[in-house]
């Protein structure tokens, strides 16, 4: 039988592939709050309260983490997440007339 355009002889048989798409997790950031002997620690407090959504004794234990060894984890996030905080945090502390330092690195 002549081939005819449309038919199929079964030489364009081919393997059908799926190709799947996989997203990367963001890399998670660390946000970490240094100590200095200025800023009051009530007010390092309300920092954690106010920005990490810590309540009083979580924001207690990690204000006396930071001051006792200089650095402490506020909270884990995704990049963007962890900048805003960073920005959140020194701005508040600025406006309030603190040293506080607060910066962020990949986890």
């Amino acid at each position: 039988m002549a081939n005819r355009k449309g038919d199929d002889d079964g030489s364009n048989l081919g393997v059908a592939t799926r190709t799947r798409t996989r997203t990367k997790k963001p890399a998670p950031y660390k946000v970490l709050m240094l100590n200095d002997d200025y800023t009051p620690m009530e007010f390092v407090v309300l920092v954690l309260q106010r920005f990490f959504k810590m309540d009083m004794e979580e924001a207690t234990r990690v204000m006396l983490h930071v001051h006792q060894r200089g650095v402490g984890i506020c909270g884990i996030f995704s990049y963007e997440v962890a900048e805003t905080k960073v920005n959140q945090v020194m701005d508040f502390a600025r406006e309030n007339q603190h040293p506080l330092q607060c910066t962020l690195e990949k986890a």
